[in-house]
């Protein structure tokens, strides 16, 4: 997709043009044990964020949550197809394809462009979520922030995004129990706010991490 007069931006280029340049941060910290609190804590965020609003939604997309976590623990490589099939139960539909058109967010501000190779562009930065040199936390905001910006579905693409990153994490063995402190607008062109995700995902995980070991010395 190329940029007319009068047409916005193709954001999703610009993501593609900054992501192999991205300052990833170091990270030194521990995946966690079996039995961390990863549930309780994607749960009670889209039970805080949608339950009052939609709860027939809220109860498809915390399905939809357990089968990204059963997912992670049977050790699934995350693909397109994957997705789809967490995105089938989040919008109640039988199929789910990948988009057919450009797509917009944040009310216009930001466009994401379509072209043959789309989907496998996709594909391929799916399968980088298991790559094995990258910390932790930075390939789950990575995966997070393709998810946004790729927005492969007509429809659901943020709740798309957490799924990704909840089952990223829980792959790993690695859990944050506080998720609302994510919640805040992320730009395609921005590369310091994508380290900077991957920084907040490092802090995150390391007092969970605190919070598990303090509970069970207690």
């Amino acid at each position: 997709m190329t940029s007319g007069p009068g047409q916005p931006k193709d954001s999703l280029a610009d993501w593609l043009l900054i992501r192999p340049e991205i300052s990833w941060p170091s990270w030194r910290g521990a995946c966690l044990a079996s039995g961390a609190p990863a549930r309780d804590g994607f749960r009670n965020f889209f039970m805080a964020t949608r339950g009052g609003r939609d709860s027939e939604g809220t109860a498809r997309v915390l399905t939809a949550l357990e089968l990204a976590f059963a997912d992670a623990e049977q050790g699934r490589p995350l693909t397109f197809a994957l997705m789809a099939k967490w995105q089938r139960t989040v919008l109640g539909h039988d199929l789910v394809g990948f988009r057919t058109m450009p797509a917009f967010a944040k009310g216009g501000r930001e466009c994401y462009g379509l072209a043959p190779d789309t989907q496998a562009l996709f594909e391929h930065c799916l399968s980088e979520s298991a790559q094995p040199d990258l910390p932790v936390p930075s390939r789950a905001a990575r995966t997070y922030l393709d998810s946004l910006f790729f927005h492969p579905f007509e429809d659901g693409n943020a709740r798309a995004a957490m799924l990704a990153l909840a089952f990223v994490l829980a792959r790993e063995g690695t859990a944050i129990d506080q998720v609302h402190a994510l919640q805040t607008t992320r730009w395609a062109n921005d590369a310091e706010g994508a380290a900077d995700l991957a920084v907040l995902l490092g802090i995150l995980i390391t007092a969970a991490g605190r919070r598990l070991s303090n509970g069970r010395q207690a």
